[in-house]
């Protein structure tokens, strides 16, 4: 009876996820990808305070699927430059970070990485407001 209760409120949210990702430019993309692995780094810590570690295991592995197939995958090297080359190699250094977290239940190593999204993150809303969306969209 539980599992049904849930069921319908899983569906809406992947429902509402999908429509998200459809109707998104490629802006808004690049802030799902954000806003997604903070939640995942934010439901590790959940789970290392829960002593959850297969549940924490597969959080972390998430963020760095999302930095490294999402984030690090969607930079334009040619047309990005060294701002590209610079987001490149923080988002190596993000992953081996969780790898380490990973394997120690770090806490404080995941609130890094989670710092370094957050900023980057808070970047990418700004460029929303400069009104320059596509030529930086372009440009990453």
């Amino acid at each position: 009876m539980f599992a049904t209760t849930t069921s319908p409120i899983l569906a809406y949210q992947k429902i509402g996820i999908e429509t998200g990702v459809e109707s998104a430019n490629p802006h808004k993309l690049i802030l799902m990808l954000f806003e997604g692995a903070q939640e995942a780094l934010a439901k590790a810590k959940m789970h290392i305070r829960h002593n959850e570690i297969a549940k924490k295991g597969e959080m972390l592995s998430k963020a760095i699927m999302i930095i490294d197939h999402g984030l690090k995958a969607s930079l334009d090297m040619n047309a990005g430059g060294e701002l590209a080359l610079h987001l490149q190699a923080l988002y190596d250094y993000m992953t081996s970070r969780l790898l380490i977290a990973n394997l120690n239940n770090d806490i404080e190593t995941i609130n890094e990485v989670n710092n370094l999204l957050n900023e980057l993150h808070g970047a990418w809303k700004a460029i929303e407001n400069t009104g320059d969306i596509h030529s930086e969209t372009k440009n990453l």
